[in-house]
């Protein structure tokens, strides 16, 4: 079975999904590892740990029998040729930090529909969709920043992020129980996810956020 290429393995959709997130999310690790002027080896290794960190929590959290880029390292040499390139074009950007929230944007509208994806090939309730969904499209963004010691993009106040991943699996959700096909349903869950996360950046849509109040004395 180990000689059986993952593709044959995987819901094609899916796996797809995986290597184009895999990418996205490895060109955001290089820039922030460009932001903070590390070396090469630096480079891959903020990059890889972006592109795989929350595929690899959630084959972990869902018991697969292999995590996805060890069943197939073609993810991490992905990964790697990413980080190489950035090392050697990332002073071209005008602004870098501009080009990492778009990107990033990008990848976590990718990288939701391939945690929806997996999660329901693999016959998962509703409530594990949702938070798979939301767990492979944003730890690996947070594992980048907490390392290079960012401001988590998922925790910043006043943008829209976690609740991007969380509406975006959930129009997965509602499109397949309404009868659409999984790959219109997908297209649904990278389309809500983005277009919020672009509406975020580019208008300032936010959720209302908690403001103290002065305690009672009552």
């Amino acid at each position: 079975m180990s000689d059986i290429p993952v593709w044959l393995n995987e819901l094609p959709i899916g796996a797809g999904l995986d290597y184009a997130s895999v990418l996205v999310f490895a060109l955001t690790g290089a820039l922030v590892a460009s932001r903070q002027q590390l070396d090469l080896v630096g480079f891959i290794f903020i990059s890889a740990l972006t592109a795989v960190g929350g595929g690899t929590l959630r084959d972990l959290l869902l018991g697969r029998d292999q995590v996805f880029w060890v069943a197939d390292p073609t993810y991490v040499i992905i990964a790697a040729l990413a980080a190489i390139v950035v090392f050697f074009t990332a002073h071209l950007l005008e602004s870098r930090y501009r080009a990492l929230l778009w990107l990033d944007a990008c990848a976590l509208a990718v990288a939701v529909p391939a945690g929806v994806a997996i999660t329901m090939k693999l016959g998962h309730g509703p409530v594990i969709v949702l938070i798979m969904g939301v767990v492979t499209g944003s730890f690996g963004g947070l594992m980048r920043d907490v390392v290079c010691n960012e401001v988590p993009l998922m925790l910043k106040q006043g943008e829209l992020y976690l609740s991007c991943a969380f509406a975006g699996a959930a129009g997965a959700l509602i499109a397949s129980a309404v009868g659409l096909d999984r790959f219109t349903a997908l297209l649904i869950c990278a389309a809500v996810t983005l277009i919020l996360r672009a509406g975020s950046l580019r208008f300032g849509w936010s959720l209302p956020v908690y403001k103290p109040r002065p305690p009672r004395n009552f």
